[in-house]
């Protein structure tokens, strides 16, 4: 810890003592975890209790951004345009024509140098990187060509290793008149928190950022604002009548604003929107046919903009003041079961005035079908079941740990390398120790088998782990569950007079209302679509449609709703096209 502390003053002079001793504490927990990324680089984590707040490669010290939000002028820092962050998280490198050039000039660097990238109109980093240029050979080079070699940016897998929080927004120290005007009406635009709308994938990275460190709760940083949250809600929903018309000279943040504007579209959904016929609703289908529409011309729902950060978390609010019920009637999909009309808060809404009447329409089909679906994210896991266990163990993971294929791999590249398993002659294959011949060999293999490829090592590991996959619905929080996920199930049955009807099932895994996606089918194809129970099952709905329908729901679930092909099973038993004889 001493030499650490030491490491850090010569690597970061910047920091005060006092700064320094609050960094690096004397008697706080301080872990430190030995990785490998995708290229093999050896790389240190340092963790305090919460995050990762350094990682070392090749004996230089690097802050994450989790450090650089506590100490953002630690490093000399570049701004860029909200919207080059999904470059950078997928992998790119900064170039110069999208560094943001302030009319200060910039910070003088050299080639080298250690420099944060920030967004426009935030200090808050988001962004490591190095200095491939000095600041005049970059003014010379007329601003062209690669200015940054990027190591590590929020929503990559270092940052996924703490608790997931979102960058702080902290005002620039000199605000340049130009630049100002720029940010608010990037604000305008984009709310305070620009960077939360991307949802990257962190295993496109390709640098330190391929690092795959375990995965936790995202939520856990948003924790402290729920209870913020409930008294927003409380305090907004007696006006909300009256703040769309005050919002243009409102001096309320973006993200009192568009709590507000939630509270609006929910009750304004609640009261006129939805039936008791209609309970219970899945909550997805409530936001996404319901509020939606209900918000007003020239504004956007997005609750990530919001102190509620997930649609889950404002219904939770909601309930506490027992407007509605919210269940989990299949596992990972809930639904509104329950309204109470008759709360005060319910009966004292009424529309805003002004309001267009094409959104006060309480069952616009055409405002139905334009809503935005959402597909889930669905990312394959793997749980560690107990013959895999001493393979495991030695990285810290025990039974029922649950890991991505990108988590596991790197768990047996650093297993492998540790006990010095790499075939001296080839190192395309591993050497078989008595732990890797217990868990990966069938019985009559461990007298036969002495080496395996690095593939086949891989593959033998995924297939004797326990299957899992996480599920992340828009606005709610991951659910992992066992096993693969089931598909769309799509079969065509014969009826009585050699009728055709096309059953379409497992919608409410990709939440999917079965009753809305009958209604869109029914007038599409002018069929009649009715709604049945799966036989054998308690809360899972099947559509039927007459006819073999399956050529417009490819069309409908492909393209309109954009669900991978994978997760849809039948499509092969579409009607050849052909010339009617």
């Amino acid at each position: 810890r001493r030499k650490l502390r030491t490491d850090v003053a010569a690597a970061f002079p910047n920091l005060s003592a006092e700064q320094l001793t609050e960094f690096i504490p004397n008697k706080e927990e301080l872990n430190v975890i030995k990785i490998y990324s995708h290229k093999g680089e050896a790389v240190t984590v340092y963790m305090n209790s919460k995050n990762p707040i350094l990682f070392e490669i090749e004996k230089s010290l690097y802050p994450t951004v989790y450090t650089l939000w506590v100490y953002p002028d630690l490093l000399p820092a570049f701004s860029t345009w909200p919207p080059v962050l999904q470059k950078l998280a997928g992998g790119a490198d900064l170039m110069l024509p999208g560094v943001v050039v302030p009319s200060s000039g910039f910070p003088q660097v050299e080639r080298g140098t250690l420099c944060a990238v920030t967004l426009l109109g935030n200090r808050a980093p988001v962004a490591v990187a190095v200095a491939t240029m000095s600041t005049a050979e970059m003014l010379a080079a007329g601003m062209k060509g690669k200015g940054f070699a990027v190591l590590h940016t929020y929503t990559d897998h270092l940052w996924e290793y703490g608790d997931k929080s979102y960058p702080p927004t902290l005002a620039p120290l000199v605000t340049d008149p130009a630049e100002k005007e720029s940010a608010e009406d990037e604000e305008e635009m984009e709310g305070k928190e620009p960077v939360t709308r991307f949802s990257t994938d962190p295993l496109q990275h390709v640098d330190v950022g391929d690092l795959s460190l375990r995965e936790h709760d995202g939520c856990a940083g948003l924790m402290g604002k729920e209870e913020l949250g409930e008294n927003r809600a409380a305090e907004t929903a007696e006006d909300a009548n009256t703040e769309v018309q005050q919002e243009a000279e409102d001096s309320r943040t973006p993200q009192e604003q568009m709590d507000a504007l939630f509270n609006q579209c929910f009750f304004h959904a609640l009261k006129y929107k939805v039936k008791k016929s209609d309970l219970p609703l899945l909550t997805s289908t409530f936001l996404r046919s319901h509020m939606f529409s209900c918000c007003p011309a020239g504004q956007q729902l997005d609750i990530k903009k919001s102190s509620y950060k997930k649609f889950s978390k404002f219904l939770q609010c909601m309930q506490h003041q027992k407007i509605l019920q919210v269940k989990e009637l299949n596992k990972g999909v809930e639904s509104i079961v329950e309204v109470d009309w008759k709360h005060p808060d319910v009966k004292a809404f009424a529309v805003p005035e002004g309001f267009s009447s094409a959104s006060a329409a309480p069952d616009s089909k055409s405002e139905e079908r334009e809503q935005a679906y959402h597909a889930p994210e669905i990312i394959p896991l793997y749980g560690v079941s107990t013959k895999m266990v001493p393979l495991f163990q030695e990285s810290g993971y025990k039974k029922g740990s649950v890991l991505s294929s990108s988590e596991v791999r790197n768990i047996i590249i650093n297993y492998v390398k540790t006990n010095e398993l790499v075939d001296e002659t080839n190192k395309n294959f591993v050497k078989v120790n008595a732990i890797l011949c217990d868990c990966l060999l069938d019985k009559s293999e461990q007298d036969e088998i002495s080496n395996l490829k690095w593939d086949d090592l891989l593959s033998r590991c995924l297939e004797r782990l326990q299957p899992l996959h996480q599920v992340t619905f828009f606005g709610q929080e991951p659910v992992v569950r066992k096993g693969t996920i089931e598909p769309i199930d799509i079969t065509v049955a014969q009826r009585s007079s050699n009728k055709k009807v096309t059953i379409i099932k497992n919608l409410e895994l990709y939440g999917l209302d079965p009753q809305c996606v009958a209604n869109i089918l029914q007038q599409k194809v002018q069929a009649s679509a009715t709604i049945t129970p799966v036989p054998g099952t308690k809360d899972r709905a099947q559509v039927q449609i007459q006819g073999n329908q399956i050529h417009h729901l490819a069309k409908m679930l492909l393209e309109e709703y954009q669900l991978p092909r994978k997760y849809i099973q039948g499509l092969e038993k579409a009607p050849k096209l052909g010339r009617k004889k």
